[in-house]
């Protein structure tokens, strides 16, 4: 049970609040980040290896101090309970998934498509310009029920406040540093390869999740024969599981930066439509309601 109220009193109050309007320690802790990039990042040293210990060096600077003084504060009587689920709630983004997809979903249903894809344009990286608004806003829905709801659930559960810390500040260095471009490419590697191991675990529970509330039979199927040639080795599982789980394709070609990249099919059915963004809500809604079912459960049992 010290897992279990903890996360439930954690999603709750990010249903009822959202992410922190002002003070949000994440906004705090990028700023952090750009500065100790700015302080190992030097443009005179471009040999791999060195950016590649360079970022490394900064990761570690990064996530050590900020998890040690979780697990300090979490070990405390009376408040550690509390402090995990306050810690719980600001690294879940349950309320926010909705929060960006429905607004798009309502301006599509009013017509108003440049403002849907301006909408849309918040929750992908990719060129808002060439894109099918309902599929990107699904996808997004989908991969981010891993990054922002399921992940920080797992870590809660297996090391508490300072297993959702070291996730939620891990995905912000990978979202900041982990592109394969020329400043990144090396740099940011150590924090894209730290991200995928961490999410390793909790992208197939996610995937397992889509599967057993949907389509379960055509979920697995598509996990299984398509996750493989995504890109990414925790995202492909999710947003296939997902896609075959609604009953829906969502993937191929897509542009970012002015550049098409071509990138498999999942799924399996139809091209999305203006009802499927609320779906997919619907479905991360339920794996949240199975998530916290087996913590009570397990708290329970255990107690």
């Amino acid at each position: 049970m010290n897992t279990a109220l903890p996360a439930l009193a954690a999603v709750l109050l990010d249903w009822l609040f959202g992410e922190p309007r002002r003070f949000h320690p994440l906004v705090g802790f990028g700023r952090l980040a750009a500065v100790t990039e700015r302080r190992f990042f030097r443009d005179s040293d471009t040999n791999p290896f060195i950016r590649r210990i360079q970022g490394m060096f900064a990761l570690t600077i990064l996530l050590a101090p900020f998890t040690a003084m979780a697990a300090f504060i979490s070990g405390l009587p009376y408040a550690g309970p509390i402090f995990g689920a306050l810690v719980l709630y600001s690294a879940l983004g349950h309320r926010s998934l909705h929060d960006h997809a429905r607004p798009v979903a309502a301006a599509l249903r009013a017509g108003d498509e440049d403002g849907a894809r301006r909408l849309v344009s918040r929750m992908v990286s990719r060129d808002s310009a060439a894109l099918d608004i309902p599929a990107a806003a699904v996808e997004s829905v989908l991969e981010n029920g891993n990054d922002g709801v399921f992940g920080a659930l797992f870590w809660f559960a297996v090391a508490g406040a300072p297993g959702a810390v070291l996730y939620r500040l891990a995905n912000t260095l990978d979202a900041m540093w982990g592109y394969r471009n020329e400043r990144y490419l090396h740099f940011g590697w150590a924090a894209a390869r730290f991200d995928d191991l961490i999410n390793y675990i909790p992208a197939r529970l996610t995937a397992a999740s889509y599967a057993l509330l949907g389509r379960t039979g055509q979920a697995f199927s598509c996990w299984r024969r398509q996750a493989p040639h995504w890109n990414s080795p925790n995202a492909g599982p999710v947003m296939a599981a997902g896609a075959g789980a609604l009953g829906v394709s969502i993937g191929g070609p897509a542009r970012y930066e002015g550049e098409w990249h071509d990138r498999p099919v999942l799924g399996l059915g139809p091209a999305p439509v203006t009802e499927d963004i609320e779906r997919s809500l619907a479905l991360v809604r339920r794996c949240v309601y199975l998530w916290l079912g087996v913590f009570l459960a397990g708290g329970m049992f255990l107690a």
